[in-house]
């Protein structure tokens, strides 16, 4: 979709969204969209549903209702050949990074790359290690397995996975969750990097507000079944809404905001 020059692109589009798990209602008229080039951090409560939404828009969850545009196709009922080639537009990093117990972080990398019709098996392997070099692993590691990795190496390699095919888009699904401070900062790091680097469009969930801080554009607050709130971080200090008030008026979240402006943010209470 193309607009005037200031009028950013819109490449993911969710309207109507309806998730429900027997009588449990997760998502209900849902609205949000997600524009080229920007970090968008998705943050809610426990049972808000941001994974769900997540998997809704890769088409590994069927909402019950609702429409969803991902790079122009429509994922619920669009074309199935055109659906089948946003596989390789989009790239998704699980938590933890999910990756293949039994095969090398190496093979790992490879999985998406073997889609590729008559790539031959050096150029595949090469192409992983580049991957695997880009987050910042060390060579030698595309040849261990995950089990001897460390929690970040892990993470790095399956966002090392989520690139292979040079995606327009990277979902990430609490990337920074279970690392230590330094661990996490380095990793926000590598993702602001890369986004900028590759031109990636990046959908965050996450509950760390340090991420938030850090290399988010804009900030989407899923509550009450819907996206109640987006724009940018500071934006959520005025809303008057008692999980948004909570957590982004709490210590932690003074602390962040006091780190960014040591004269203080006038938002105490």
């Amino acid at each position: 979709m193309s607009g005037p020059a200031d009028t950013p692109e819109v490449v993911i589009r969710v309207r109507g969204l309806q998730n429900r798990f027997g009588r449990n209602i997760v998502h209900e008229g849902l609205d949000l969209d997600v524009y080229r080039g920007e970090i968008l951090g998705i943050v809610g409560g426990s049972g808000t549903g941001k994974s769900v939404l997540l998997r809704s828009i890769t088409g590994l969850q069927r909402p019950d209702a609702g429409r969803i545009e991902v790079l122009g196709v429509d994922i619920l009922s669009g074309d199935e050949r055109a659906r089948a080639t946003l596989d390789e537009r989009w790239g998704v990093m699980f938590q933890d990074g999910a990756l293949f117990s039994s095969l090398t972080v190496r093979e790992n990398v490879e999985v998406p790359l073997r889609a590729i019709e008559g790539l031959d098996p050096r150029i595949r392997s090469q192409l992983a290690d580049l991957k695997i070099s880009m987050v910042g692993l060390p060579y030698l590691a595309g040849d261990s397995y995950p089990a001897e990795l460390s929690g970040g190496m892990r993470k790095r390699a399956g966002l090392a996975r989520a690139l292979a095919l040079d995606p327009e888009i990277v979902f990430l699904d609490e990337p920074t969750a279970g690392l230590d401070p330094i661990g996490a900062a380095a990793f926000d790091t590598l993702i602001r990097g890369l986004s900028r680097s590759m031109g990636l469009t990046v959908f965050l969930v996450t509950h760390d507000l340090d991420t938030l801080h850090a290399i988010c554009d804009r900030v989407a607050v899923l509550a009450e079944r819907r996206v109640l709130v987006e724009g940018g971080l500071r934006d959520m200090l005025a809303v008057d809404h008692p999980w948004v008030h909570e957590y982004f008026h709490g210590p932690r979240a003074r602390a962040v905001f006091d780190v960014a402006s040591p004269g203080g943010t006038g938002t105490k209470e």
